[in-house]
């Protein structure tokens, strides 16, 4: 697979222009600088500007332009990283001008994303991204394009380099959708087996610790990082959830501020997790300093993907790393349902274990399930998906009074027996026995 364009290694310097409502430049190039840290390049040199709108041929003003130039010959850089996404004129016009190699932000997420990519799904996703954006851009990235072509079996004489090299790719970009396709029947299919769990999704910003929260729920031993886009690949564990019993829990790729919408649509197979999930663990990092900003990002990517209207619980992770309680209270001012907690020491993980208990609760029916005496395989059916409550014999019929999630009481047949709302009306509080089980 061809890289868009590594930096591992690269001496970069970086650059963000500032439009109006951005934030501050103390601030801008923060993300931006881990982000290439996570790429493996080495950062020597920044720059921002603020501007009302970006230059149409560099992005930069002018004299930016020159005091950037000053600057890479300065810091002896490799490679000039944008907090922007450049058109592919801009990039042209500005590699010109620098003699140096430019590479915008959705370039450098691309580049994480292929050097982190492990299983056949993920390859296939980001090889897909990398063309879709690589595309128009063809003219910047190879140098033969110049050369004419003439010869038996072309259209004719004067065919340029770049319209063949164009078609390979728009074949290559066929073909892995198909593939791509494939496996999202695969995944589908997969996720559907999986219909007698419930199943909870971690979801948010990167690196704001969804992993260290899966490995301490569950026990399991998923590589955790400190570092931006350290998972890529959904891993689905059981949890055994105080109080209530077996869930799958899912660990799944991380959002970022300005996520390429090509990236996106690339990993929807590894998205099915979470968009067949019965709830959402929106894991932010209480200890960044741009985490209201990170919860917006990653709800805009949530709404993307058509996710906005499922049962979530935003998770407040890392007050550990808080020197007090005020801004935690300060966060869970602005989202009064948050749970604070601690990946780390384990500190809020019983409140956090009731809000999921309560939350999944929800969606289950108190109702009396009535049907023939003999018919064994739907009393085991009940026994292994619901609450049973109480039984009732009369003559040749049971009564089943049970809790049952809604999308298993949607799978008993009418023919079968008979479903009524259960006579004292709403379902049940949780047993009390949730609590000390939690503790």
């Amino acid at each position: 697979m061809n890289r868009v364009g590594s930096v591992a290694s690269e001496a970069a310097v970086l650059v963000g222009v500032l439009l109006d409502g951005r934030v501050g430049p103390g601030e801008a190039l923060e993300e931006l600088a881990g982000l290439a840290e996570a790429a493996g390049a080495r950062v020597v040199g920044q720059l921002t500007q603020r501007r009302a709108a970006p230059d149409a041929a560099t992005y930069l003003g002018k004299g930016k332009v020159e005091e950037l130039k000053n600057m890479v010959r300065a810091v002896q850089a490799d490679c000039i990283i944008f907090d922007n996404d450049l058109t592919p004129g801009q990039t042209r016009n500005l590699e010109r001008e620098l003699k140096l190699k430019v590479l915008d932000r959705t370039e450098l997420i691309l580049d994480i994303f292929a050097n982190r990519a492990r299983t056949y799904e993920a390859r296939l996703a980001v090889e897909l991204a990398q063309l879709e954006y690589s595309l128009p851009r063809l003219k910047r990235m190879w140098t033969h394009l110049s050369r004419q072509k003439k010869g038996i079996g072309l259209r004719g004489p004067g065919e340029k380099q770049l319209e063949t090299d164009r078609r390979l790719v728009e074949k290559r970009i066929n073909d892995l959708r198909e593939e791509l396709r494939t496996v999202l029947r695969r995944r589908e299919r997969e996720v559907a087996t999986r219909r007698d769990f419930m199943t909870v999704s971690l979801v948010g910003y990167t690196n704001a610790g969804k992993s260290t929260l899966l490995n301490l729920l569950t026990g399991a031993d998923v590589l955790t990082q400190d570092a931006l886009f350290s998972t890529l690949d959904t891993r689905t564990r059981r949890w055994q959830l105080p109080g209530w019993g077996p869930v799958l829990l899912s660990d799944t790729v991380g959002f970022i501020h300005g996520l390429p919408h090509h990236l996106i649509a690339s990993f929807k197979a590894t998205l099915e997790e979470a968009r067949q999930a019965d709830l959402l663990l929106h894991v932010a990092d209480a200890s960044n300093p741009a985490v209201l900003e990170q919860i917006s990002a990653a709800y805009k990517v949530l709404a993307e993907i058509g996710l906005e209207q499922k049962d979530s619980i935003l998770v407040v992770n890392k007050i550990d790393r808080l020197p007090d309680r005020v801004r935690v209270e300060w966060l869970l001012g602005r989202y009064p349902n948050a749970v604070p907690i601690s990946a780390r020491t384990g500190e809020g993980l019983y409140e956090l274990s009731l809000a999921v208990s309560e939350t999944l609760s929800r969606s289950f029916r108190d109702v009396d399930v009535e049907f023939g005496i003999d018919n064994g395989r739907l009393m085991a059916y009940l026994a292994a998906h619901a609450e049973v409550l109480s039984k009732q014999f009369h003559a040749e019929r049971v009564i089943v009074h049970c809790r049952i999630p809604q999308k298993y009481l949607g799978r008993i047949d009418a023919n079968e027996a008979i479903v009524r709302p259960h006579r004292n009306g709403a379902a049940d509080c949780l047993d009390s026995s949730l609590e000390h089980a939690a503790r």
